[in-house]
């Protein structure tokens, strides 16, 4: 007898499943409204990015998109043709900003190595952005505030660049990409022996 009577509870033993919950699941919720209003107000970083309508953006604003009638426009009384010229050039190893007068006669020239950023340092945003800060305050300090950006190549340091400028004072008319496009590729890679 005592045998049968531990043989059943071995077998219900066996039989019963076992569930592991934590409190949360045990929460009553009696209605959705009540429900949706305990939980956390939806920010934009979870909501997501809003949507513009970039139609009706152009629309809007004729004028922020240069056209035929840009070099007689006045920038701070200096004409759009007549201004200073700022070149950053990018690559993966290094930046070189400099500033050249409308004709294109270099002024100043700074890079990342001269700035003091050493060997794989000197490709980063962040020397980048050092970099255009201090040929920042060094053309304002001539005198000069407002200027175009002609940005050339690709590397980490294109927009930590000109948020550099626009950290030093710079006022940035124009930004232009003058990276260049080969218009014969490398020759892909031979095929591989087997």
């Amino acid at each position: 007898m005592l045998r049968k009577g531990l043989l059943d509870i071995f077998e219900t033993a066996l039989n019963r499943r076992t569930v592991f919950t934590t409190g949360v699941n045990f929460r009553e919720v009696t209605d959705r409204k009540e429900m949706l209003k305990s939980l956390p107000v939806a920010d934009e970083g979870t909501a997501g990015e809003k949507s513009i309508d970039v139609d009706s953006l152009i629309q809007g604003r004729g004028d922020r998109f240069p056209n035929s009638q840009i070099d007689s426009k006045r920038f701070d009384g200096v004409l759009f043709k007549d201004l200073p010229i700022i070149n950053i050039r990018v690559s993966p190893n290094n930046t070189i900003i400099n500033l050249t007068n409308a004709k294109g006669l270099p002024e100043i020239i700074r890079s990342c190595g001269i700035e003091g950023f050493k060997n794989t340092r000197k490709g980063t945003n962040v020397a980048a952005q050092a970099t255009a800060i201090t040929i920042g305050t060094k053309i304002i300090e001539r005198g000069t505030k407002t200027a175009r950006v002609r940005v050339q190549g690709m590397g980490p340091g294109r927009m930590s660049a000109i948020k550099g400028l626009q950290m030093a004072g710079i006022n940035i008319v124009s930004i232009t990409d003058n990276t260049r496009v080969s218009w014969y590729p490398p020759r892909p890679r031979k095929q591989r022996k087997l």
